[in-house]
């Protein structure tokens, strides 16, 4: 059974800067993409950053290019969101996923609060 563990969310201020961690378990790790996605209440859940298997390829949101960084450690089984430069508009529930055999899975979602 796919298992996706979130943390590293919390309280900041504007222009402060997070990292977010998300553990895997129960897939062979470095053979799946793996993504960071956002959501705000109303809203539909929104990519945020995507990174292959190898870590060779990534992809970002027009909204966070340039200020958040999506990596990986296979050897720990864990992908990393790192966000600089925050904005009150990137507050939202994160949610780590991967899609293995055509079924998406997600993490239980982490708060990132942006506000003064």
């Amino acid at each position: 059974q796919v298992q996706l563990v979130e943390s590293g969310g919390g309280l900041v201020q504007p222009g402060g800067s997070l990292r977010l961690s998300c553990t895997a378990s129960g897939l062979t790790f470095s053979t799946y993409a793996m993504s960071w996605y956002r959501q705000v209440p109303g809203k539909e859940r929104e990519l945020v950053a995507s990174i292959t298997g190898t870590g060779g390829s990534k992809n970002y949101a027009d909204s966070v290019k340039g200020r958040f960084t999506i990596s990986r450690d296979n050897a720990k089984n864990t992908v990393y969101l790192q966000m600089t430069s925050l904005k009150p508009e990137d507050t939202a529930v994160y949610y780590c996923n991967t899609k293995v055999v055509f079924r998406n899975y997600w993490g239980q979602g982490t708060q990132v609060t942006v506000s003064s």
